[in-house]
């Protein structure tokens, strides 16, 4: 079986527009493109060098996929090397336009596709960028893991990781370090459901209840 993995940079207030530079993704007056350049360090690199060293093929959202279809052809190192020759699964309504080698749509129906190639013998299908995808994805529940880069910025407006719609999922923490310019990476699994339990006093107060009644 096969897993969906959604290996992300985002800000500490969840913001995962443009890291890459000022002109990637400047939809809704976004200002800040390219917020993620001055914290690489060997430590960052490493572990983007290790998110690649395994077969996978990636999993892109249409506007993510021209971003990179305009970029990683024409570039030689070690990720233009993986990148192009991997199998592209696409979100897309222009199916006869993916141009960029190895491409393929998800079709009409992705999720029922997604749980398709799941089950399906072949690499861990990898999510790069690919904000809406990532929302359609956590709605139902189909993402197993996630890798974050977790940057020391706060970025205010912006496209999001998690939106209201993530199907509620517990995730085991299973890998984790920190590079020297402050950029936490965090390895999580899927865990099962969420378990919930109560702090609250067994006899509450009377100015306990009524704080509950009033906020029904």
């Amino acid at each position: 079986m096969r897993k969906i993995i959604a290996a992300t940079f985002v800000s500490l207030d969840g913001v995962m527009q443009a890291p890459g530079g000022p002109e990637e993704d400047p939809a809704g007056g976004f200002k800040f493109g390219g917020w993620t350049f001055h914290y690489f360090d060997e430590v960052a690199g490493a572990a983007i060098d290790e998110l690649f060293s395994k077969p996978f093929a990636l999993l892109l959202g249409r506007r993510t996929y021209d971003i990179f279809a305009a970029y990683w052809p024409y570039q030689k190192d070690q990720i233009a090397d993986v990148f192009n020759p991997a199998t592209k699964y696409v979100a897309t309504h222009r199916p006869d336009t993916l141009s960029w080698q190895n491409s393929q749509s998800l079709g009409p129906d992705i999720v029922a596709r997604l749980r398709q190639l799941k089950q399906e013998d072949g690499p861990d299908l990898l999510i790069q960028g690919s904000g809406n995808l990532i929302q359609t994805l956590l709605a139902n529940g189909l993402i197993d893991e996630i890798r974050l880069m977790i940057f020391p910025l706060l970025l205010g407006k912006g496209k999001r990781l998690f939106g209201d719609s993530a199907m509620p999922a517990a995730f085991k923490l299973i890998k984790s370090q920190v590079s020297s310019t402050g950029v936490i990476m965090a390895t999580y699994e899927r865990a099962g459901e969420i378990r919930t339990g109560s702090f609250a006093q067994q006899e509450p107060s009377e100015a306990e209840l009524e704080r509950r009644k009033n906020w029904k």
